[in-house]
């Protein structure tokens, strides 16, 4: 076939690598001899550039830049994307800049080798922290012009097909490296071709044995295969035809990574696989893929939950088709999808669709359609460069991971609007989705009428209704369950300045008791005109790092003030700042002057509930702990300037929350016996577990109590039930 379009052309003793880039375009539409003219004058521009360089297999190194322009030119691209593909090396590998190709081309195509080249010098796979700034400046080249990741997909596509001239340890490198980065990109683009491609490649890297037999399993079995769809096909063709429907249906054996994920996930050997054969039909209009769908699915019997309607649904990167699986002849299973040409343009290709050539410019057929489909991207950007600021490396690369790899759901308002989440995403992240306002106000959901709790996962389909109140703000509880970026980044950026509002307002609690009692408080000014002095910005430092114990008052004092201490005031220690809140949502029973409950916890290990003796000690980086004072894990007093007085300030109707161990021989109504004794009582349990082992019954009991005398007393009630070994507050 080349051969003969090369006999067509005029100067017909072009290069083949050329010749292959203008066929590749002219399959799509006539190549004017203007727009040959300048991707010839780029061909020979970078051949000339390139001279004399080789690549480990020994051949020019150009013959790689040709290949990626002959790849782009596959996908249709704009003439000024498969210039730059063919330049892409140029800056970076040879005395070439980007004034002579600024000179010599034009301003776009410059751009877009600067953006190519600052990304081959991304270094995906180092420490956590550079990791995550490398994938920022990936993320803000592409949100800049997308097509300078389809030009570094071309060019990592050409790479994994040359990769076994390399070292083994670089090939597996960049065979991860492909996986976990060029692979999901591909795939949330919508380029389904390439990321199949490149993860047969990488499957082909990685595993080569197993690889080396799927193949000759499914190359073994190929004219079973063919005879079979030759069959399957046959009846849908011949029913397509009586609709005069123009149609071409093509089959195919899935790819290899393909069937090895199936035989994987359900450990199953290749021959026990029934669905690696799958067939596409593609039409004309959309009315006609449901024709189509509804003669495949009277011919042949449908798998219900394997059905999906991505026309009426697209996925958020442009992706549109029917899906269907039906069990054929001799009932083996197959997968048909349907779709129209233009569809079938951008389910290959995906987003590069939006950029194909045209007589010289790049026609961008529907900018409104292109930037939606890329707006998850730059939304992306904008909010993993706020949470890059505020968060570790590993958790902005885990948000990350989350979504570019997560399959998506649709979800609808009652009004029938259709929003795209994650996979099991909750009514929280649907509330974000539709505005940031709902999300922080968010406070119950309706899901298909019936009203479900906030962590319910939402299934594909689902009808959502959110119900809001202004009193409602978010819960750091949420972040347990929520998928989506947008949800957890404003969750946390919330809890983040309340917590920091009451840090600062403990903080200052703390100083200013302090240095009023030891007649000092002239220091506060001396920190607001030089909080340097600490290694910080601003006194609101200061006081966090105050209440979470990275200062203590007599470090700061010894700071500002050398010569002064507060050793005279040992003596009223006792009498430090009395502090709790409200009492941990006015339940929890300790106050200090109206600071924040959330700078205080409980001591785990010892449980403390009002009626006994208390202390708290200032912990870094976790605020104020208060343990019971017979505790066993209170710290040594060496640090007893961290110690601060706290006492229960307890309300009538208060009830906390205590576990207790029972063990006794397994006998009938032993539960019931201790469930009577608190009921009776008027104990509310909150919690029960009961095991049986051996004759013993173990029952952990979690009971509401107001003090520890009530506690006390319900104990000896216990005590006396019939058969109890031994009972113990855990």
């Amino acid at each position: 076939m080349l051969s003969k379009f090369k006999n067509i052309l005029p100067g017909n003793n072009k290069p083949n690598q050329f010749l292959k880039i203008i066929y590749e375009l002219n399959k799509h539409q006539e190549v004017s001899e203007e727009i040959e003219s300048l991707i010839w004058k780029a061909y020979v521009f970078g051949r000339d550039a390139h001279k004399g360089q080789k690549r480990r297999s020994g051949e020019p190194y150009f013959n790689h830049c040709a290949s990626v322009g002959g790849i782009l030119a596959n996908w249709n691209l704009d003439v000024n994307t498969i210039i730059a593909g063919l330049l892409h090396d140029t800056v970076e590998d040879t005395e070439v800049t980007f004034d002579q190709i600024s000179n010599e081309f034009n301003s776009e195509i410059t751009e877009l080798i600067s953006g190519v080249t600052k990304l081959s010098g991304i270094k995906f796979y180092s420490r956590k922290q550079k990791q995550a700034e490398n994938f920022m400046k990936m993320f803000l080249s592409v949100a800049k012009d997308i097509r300078v990741i389809i030009i570094k997909f071309a060019d990592r596509l050409h790479n994994m097909s040359t990769i076994k001239h390399l070292p083994l340890i670089k090939q597996r490198r960049i065979a991860n490296e492909t996986k976990e980065v060029f692979a999901p990109l591909a795939h949330r683009l919508g380029m389904y071709k390439l990321k199949s491609e490149y993860e047969d490649l990488i499957f082909k890297t990685i595993e080569p044995k197993i690889y080396k037999s799927i193949q000759k399993k499914v190359k073994s079995s190929r004219a079973d295969r063919e005879n079979y769809l030759t069959l399957f096909v046959g009846p849908i063709q011949k029913q397509i035809n009586k609709f005069t429907i123009s149609n071409r249906i093509s089959r195919r054996t899935k790819h290899y990574s393909s069937i090895y994920g199936k035989m994987k996930k359900r450990g199953k050997t290749f021959e026990e696989i029934m669905d690696i054969m799958a067939v596409r039909v593609i039409v004309n209009r959309i009315d006609e893929c449901y024709a189509v769908l509804g003669i495949i699915h009277q011919l042949y019997t449908p798998l219900q939950d394997r059905f999906k309607d991505f026309i009426a649904t697209p996925k958020s990167n442009g992706y549109q088709s029917l899906h269907t699986t039906v069990f054929g002849l001799n009932g083996k299973v197959v997968e048909v999808q349907i779709r129209t040409e233009e569809m079938n343009q951008t389910a290959e290709i995906g987003v590069a669709a939006h950029w194909v050539y045209k007589e010289g410019q790049h026609k961008n057929g529907n900018k409104n359609s292109l930037n939606k489909h890329i707006s998850w991207l730059r939304e992306l950007v904008d909010v993993l460069q706020d949470e890059k600021r505020n968060e570790d490396p590993k958790e902005f690369l885990q948000l990350l991971k989350i979504d570019l790899f997560e399959e998506e759901i649709f979800i609808f308002t009652p009004k029938g609007d259709v929003f795209q989440l994650k996979e099991n995403s909750t009514p929280v992240d649907f509330a974000f989705e539709i505005h940031t306002e709902v999300g922080m106000h968010c406070i119950s959901a309706k899901v298909n009428g019936r009203i479900v709790p906030l962590n319910t996962k939402l299934k594909n389909g689902d009808s959502i209704e959110i119900i809001t109140s202004e009193s409602q703000n978010p819960s750091y509880a949420w972040l347990k369950f929520v998928q989506t970026i947008k949800a957890k980044t404003n969750i946390k950026k919330w809890v983040k300045k309340e917590q920091n509002d009451k840090a600062i307002a403990l903080g200052k609690e703390i100083l200013e008791k302090t240095l009023i009692r030891i007649k000092k408080k002239h220091i506060i000014n001396k920190i607001f005109e030089n909080p340097q002095l600490l290694g910080v910005n601003n006194i609101d430092q200061v006081y966090i790092g105050l209440s979470n114990g990275s200062f203590l008052v007599r470090d700061i004092i010894e700071k500002y003030s050398p010569a002064e201490n507060i050793i005279e005031s040992k003596q009223n220690e006792s009498l430090t700042q009395r502090f709790l809140d409200k009492a941990r949502g006015a339940a929890r029973g300790v106050s200090v002057d109206g600071i924040s409950n959330t700078l205080l916890n409980f001591g785990k290990c010892c449980n403390p509930i009002p009626g006994e003796d208390i202390l708290g000690y200032v912990t870094r980086g976790r605020g104020v702990t208060i343990h019971r004072n017979s505790c066993n894990n209170l710290p040594v007093l060496k640090n007893e300037d961290r110690f601060i007085h706290v006492d229960w300030n307890v309300g009538k109707n208060q009830q906390f929350l205590v576990q207790l161990k029972l063990v006794g021989e397994d006998r009938k109504h032993f539960l019931n016996n201790i469930t009577n004794e608190c009921s009776k009582h008027n104990i509310n349990i909150n919690s029960i577990e009961a095991k049986s082992e051996e004759g013993l019954a173990t029952i952990n009991l979690i009971i509401e109590v107001r003090d520890r005398r009530q506690l006390k007393r319900i104990q000896n009630k216990i005590r006396n039930i019939k058969n109890l070994i031994y009972i113990k507050r855990v």
